[in-house]
């Protein structure tokens, strides 16, 4: 009887239908047994999604490409082929009584600078800002990449930040970089010299201006945020890399169409390009930054919404397909 007894009880602890020794080792459905390579919660064992795509990674991913390369080669040379255009074209009998901004390039590094920024403000600046928020994320989605990266596991919002954090850390980049440029190529050139304002012609010190155009810089960095904020959302919204650069680039043409109708009066202020100009205030004698707040302000109002907008819609986007 004792063995018929035994033998039942193996029997039932080794199929699971009475209770088994305690062996010392706890066996429940919520914990995996040790070794099994996931943990608790279902993840995989040393997953952290606060590790995945380190900012490093992105740069350096970013940086290898050829439009990366190519963009800031032109941003670097330009100042350059700028000063062998003065070189060559100075005999070419222009009288020097005029004051605009691009007559006075050639008085010494700050005016040469601040002419340079001028005229690559309103299009190269911003075809280079366009380009770095606008292919980050398409680029990924044509190339049919895009899915892999969140099957790594990679977090969307996660993803996305880093990808938003490396394109305006190289569109800061591009537009420091031309007037930086432009600074030196103009000092080497035409000499430190004062500052002649256009229009009046006033001399101002040149170390006087310099801080100002710190100023300068930092303000066309943050009228860029409106062009930076739709390319991004672009980006994470079509699968075509051009669209997304055109679709940013389109924007200033018809804001600069629309400045020019008087007839829409003060609505104008509200146009993302309005107050581009307005940092020729701060290098006049008696500075004023009324206009650059006014200006920091539409463009910040602008680009949280459109950012906004774009991890939302990318929190839904359908990356399969």
């Amino acid at each position: 009887m004792s063995d018929t007894d035994g033998t039942r009880g193996t029997m039932t602890g080794a199929t699971g239908d009475g209770p088994r020794p305690d062996r010392g080792t706890k066996h429940t459905g919520s914990t995996r047994a040790p070794g099994s390579g996931a943990a608790e919660n279902g993840s995989a064992r040393g997953y952290a999604p606060g590790r995945t795509l380190p900012l490093a990674v992105e740069i350096v991913r970013q940086f290898k490409r050829r439009r990366t390369l190519v963009m800031f080669g032109l941003l670097l040379a330009l100042p350059w082929i700028l000063v062998i255009a003065f070189k060559v074209g100075a005999g070419s009998g222009q009288p020097t009584t005029t004051l605009r901004i691009s007559d006075l390039a050639t008085e010494g590094g700050l005016n040469f600078a601040a002419f340079a920024l001028s005229v690559s403000a309103s299009f190269l600046l911003v075809v280079a800002v366009a380009l770095f928020c606008g292919d980050t994320v398409a680029s990924e989605a044509s190339w049919s990449s895009l899915r892999y990266l969140l099957a790594a596991p990679i977090p969307r919002d996660r993803l996305l930040r880093q990808k938003l954090v490396v394109a305006m850390g190289y569109s800061a980049a591009a537009v420091i970089c031309l007037p930086v440029m432009a600074l030196l190529a103009g000092t080497l050139a035409f000499g430190w010299n004062d500052v002649r304002v256009p229009g009046t012609g006033e001399t101002i010190a040149a170390l006087d201006v310099l801080p100002r155009f710190g100023v300068v810089i930092g303000y066309a960095l943050v009228s860029q945020f409106v062009v930076a904020a739709l390319a991004f959302l672009l980006s994470v919204s079509t699968d075509s890399p051009l669209g997304a650069v055109g679709g940013a680039v389109g924007l200033v043409i018809v804001s600069n169409i629309l400045q020019a109708v008087e007839a829409l009066g003060g609505l104008r202020e509200f146009l993302p390009t309005f107050w581009n100009t307005a940092w020729l205030d701060a290098l006049a004698p008696q500075p004023e930054y009324d206009g650059m707040l006014k200006g920091v302000a539409v463009s910040v109002t602008y680009s949280a919404i459109l950012i906004a907008f774009a991890f939302r819609r990318f929190r839904v986007k359908d990356v399969v397909s």
